[in-house]
């Protein structure tokens, strides 16, 4: 396993982060299966584990913290705030009153007093971002995290976090966790330059872009709407888009890239995620030990500049195939209400 340093923050962790989504109701609910993944990747070299306090609504921290009772201190632990965990409008996004308050949550789920890495899992455009990064900041201050980072937010965002924090002299984040596959590759064009400009980690996720590229999606039959990650996130697999059928007929291709450079199409994909200079770890989100298993066979694989130029003829650098992968709609692109003019204000003008 290789090691590289977590922006700023002098914290050196794993090229690969074990992701603790699929563990819980939303992959694998065989605890104690969980548990053993966890040590296995813990033996296997990886020392970097990213959760968040939304996935499976808290069980996925609550395996998490069992699985690292005992070795904790070996681990650069992370997880997220921002997701909704309940009905109450105020139990959910990146308020003072709902950070300080959920921090204590995951720490009790995940057995600890502190967590290395904590993320704001997307941005809410309700909230200043000053008020975030003041809430974060008291958390370093008191001990119970060590730095902060954000997760799926757009260059432009992320620059003006890095202002705010530099004006009121509070934390800034140090990381970035974005979207990032041969499948999904927008992050080149703003967010990767613009986290190498201000000495920031990067942490992609969904390097095998929810399963496209680990070879389970090759025909059409393949694709099953009403089982596993489809059932859950059917727009990243509806075929009725264009993007996700393009998907599918590159899938041959990237096959044959990994052919001809002796590789699986799943060791070429998480290969391919680490490269980028401005990418410290891709985090791998096994539901099961074979999972795990094959993904971690290919550790140490490094792509050529040959190989990495065929990945680019097949899909060009800057290029996301389907929109929805992003992971993120800007509310200006979501709501109508922020692209119109009322007619009074028309007639007005």
């Amino acid at each position: 396993m290789r090691y590289r340093t977590l922006g700023s923050t002098g914290m050196k962790v794993s090229t690969y982060c074990l992701g603790a989504m699929m563990f819980g109701q939303w992959g694998n609910t065989d605890a104690d299966e969980c548990v053993r993944i966890v040590h296995a990747a813990l033996d296997a070299g990886v020392n970097f584990v990213d959760t968040a306090d939304v996935y499976s609504s808290g069980e996925s921290e609550e395996i998490v913290g069992r699985a690292l009772a005992k070795r904790r201190d070996g681990v650069v632990l992370a997880s997220k705030v921002h997701g909704a965990m309940g009905d109450d409008p105020n139990e959910r996004g990146n308020s003072r009153r709902w950070i300080v308050r959920e921090v204590e949550a995951s720490l009790r789920r995940l057995r600890t007093d502190h967590l290395d890495l904590y993320q704001i899992h997307r941005p809410d455009p309700d909230t200043d971002v000053e008020e975030t990064l003041s809430a974060l900041t008291d958390l370093v201050h008191q001990g119970k995290v060590r730095a902060i980072g954000s997760s799926t937010f757009p260059a432009e965002l992320i620059v003006e976090a890095q202002w705010a924090a530099d004006r009121r002299g509070l934390e800034r984040f140090r990381c970035e966790q974005p979207p990032y596959s041969m499948f999904v590759r927008g992050a080149e064009a703003a967010v990767l330059p613009t986290c190498a400009r201000h000495g920031m980690g990067v942490i992609v996720w969904s390097p095998l872009a929810a399963g496209w590229l680990a070879g389970r999606y090759r025909t059409e039959g393949d694709v099953d709407l009403g089982s596993g990650r489809a059932r859950r996130l059917p727009v990243r697999f509806d075929l009725s888009l264009p993007g996700n059928r393009r998907k599918l007929e590159l899938v041959g291709d990237l096959e044959q890239v990994a052919r001809d450079a002796g590789l699986s199409l799943t060791h070429l994909a998480m290969a391919f995620s680490v490269a980028h200079p401005a990418v410290t770890s891709a985090i791998i989100g096994p539901r099961t030990m074979a999972h795990l298993e094959d993904v971690l066979a290919g550790a140490s694989v490094e792509l050529d500049d040959e190989t990495l130029d065929r990945i680019d003829s097949i899909v060009a650098p800057g290029t996301t195939l389907s929109a929805p992968d992003d992971g993120y709609v800007p509310p200006a692109i979501a709501e109508p209400a922020l692209r119109r003019r009322s007619a009074g204000a028309r007639s007005a003008g």
